[in-house]
């Protein structure tokens, strides 16, 4: 156990108020210090909230991506799910597989998977993607009446990156409802900041399925290879570029997960909030120019990924505290996109803003693979809902959120236009 703070603030809960909006505690822990210490945070982490702390912790190799270990096996309950080989067994295959992934990898291990993907998401393919992205869109969009009203994030949110990055992985799209609702068991265990056994459990047995899933589409890729994201890690796989089996299976997995889950949120978030800045909507319906300026302070103000995790690499001093090595640190993105000394007014959303530099995609090594990927649905989405029904305006003014601290969304989203 150690202190919160070396302040006098109280603690602000992470309760179901943060849940509905975490900015208003964001500004109490900013108040309470640079570095402070939190139990109820995957059983105990330093959290940092300050735009330049968070830069440092994703940017400075002192701060490790490697932070899938022990902590699973100290959830609450687990060691009561943990009896018999064949449970022991499924949660280190879990442990191996998310640890495999890109996201978990540092240093050379890390350059030698991104170099791999990397030609799947340079901006110059990406681009091509533009024309196809609309076409999904458009297909999404004849098919709802306005006047009846709908559910944005049902309708489009949820169904539109689910098609992209299955269109990039070259996936039947009859498993759409398949891959969101894996995609759901992980974001509700990756996005807690204190995760259950119960989270773990569904978030081990979608990971495993997503697994098997794709373990039974190598060997045709192997046989007859595409210009797909799957045919393209199999080729690095053949030229020892990525490692056979696990490490090529995580990618896979997780490239359908983060494909979807972050974009789904950045498109109902960005919604919502052009909706509730009236004066925003307007804006962008005399100029619509002004949508990838604007996109890019919808991730600023309400970003989809509100934290990510680093381990510390090494005993450091920060701030005057004191990071031993082995120590979990969570880096809080939301509350660094609302820092007052990076952003002028940052609690206003203002479309035209090019003051700073958010941090919704990363920074660092880490970046954001796909970043260019959601940027381009977003500004085609928004754009294409604009166009439509410039008179859309919600259908219920409480938003329903989904609860998940580290991957905020809307689970609800209904919308009309007369």
């Amino acid at each position: 156990m150690r202190d919160f703070a070396s302040g006098t603030l109280d603690a602000p809960p992470f309760d179901a108020a943060f849940l509905h909006d975490p900015y208003p505690v964001y500004r109490q822990l900013r108040a309470a210090g640079p570095v402070l210490w939190r139990d109820d945070v995957f059983q105990g982490a330093w959290v940092l909230t300050r735009h330049e702390d968070v830069e440092l912790a994703l940017r400075d190799a002192r701060f490790s991506s490697q932070r899938t270990g022990g902590w699973v096996k100290r959830i609450p309950g687990v060691d009561a799910s943990l009896q018999g080989r064949r449970a022991q067994a499924g949660l280190e295959a879990f442990q191996r597989l998310f640890g495999s992934a890109m996201v978990f990898l540092d240093g050379a291990d890390h350059q030698r998977v991104r170099k791999a993907m990397a030609a799947g998401f340079h901006p110059t393919f990406v681009k091509t993607l533009r024309l196809e992205v609309e076409r999904l869109t458009g297909e999404l969009l004849d098919g709802l009446d306005a006047r009846a009203g709908f559910d944005f994030i049902a309708e489009v949110a949820r169904p539109l990156p689910s098609r992209v990055i299955g269109l990039m992985l070259g996936v039947d799209r009859k498993d759409e409802a398949r891959f969101m609702a894996w995609s759901d068991d992980l974001a509700a265990f990756i996005g807690a900041l204190q995760p259950t056994a119960d989270q773990l459990r569904a978030a081990q047995r979608s990971l495993l399925q997503m697994v098997r899933y794709f373990d039974a589409l190598l060997p045709a890729r192997r046989r007859q290879p595409g210009t797909d994201l799957v045919s393209r890690l199999l080729q690095a796989e053949a030229a020892g570029e990525i490692k056979a089996d696990g490490e090529l299976l995580a990618q896979c997995a997780m490239l359908l997960f983060a494909g979807h889950e972050t974009t789904r949120n950045l498109l109902g978030n960005g919604l919502y909030t052009l909706l509730t800045h009236p004066e925003a909507w307007a804006r962008l319906r005399a100029d619509e120019d002004g949508m990838s300026l604007a996109v890019r302070e919808l991730l600023r103000y309400d970003s989809p990924v509100q934290y990510t995790g680093r381990r510390v690499a090494a005993d450091l001093t920060l701030h005057g505290t004191l990071l031993r090595r082995g120590d979990l640190v969570i880096a809080l993105i939301g509350a660094a996109n609302r820092d007052p000394d990076r952003f002028p007014d940052p609690d206003t959303f203002d479309i035209t803003r090019r003051a700073g530099s958010h941090l919704s995609f990363g920074s660092g090594p880490h970046v954001c693979i796909g970043a260019g990927l959601s940027l381009l649905e977003a500004d085609v989405v928004l754009r294409a809902v604009l166009r439509r029904w410039p008179g859309l305006a919600l259908a219920d003014a409480v938003p329903r959120w989904n609860g998940i601290a580290g991957l905020r969304g809307l689970a609800r989203l209904p919308v009309s236009a007369s």
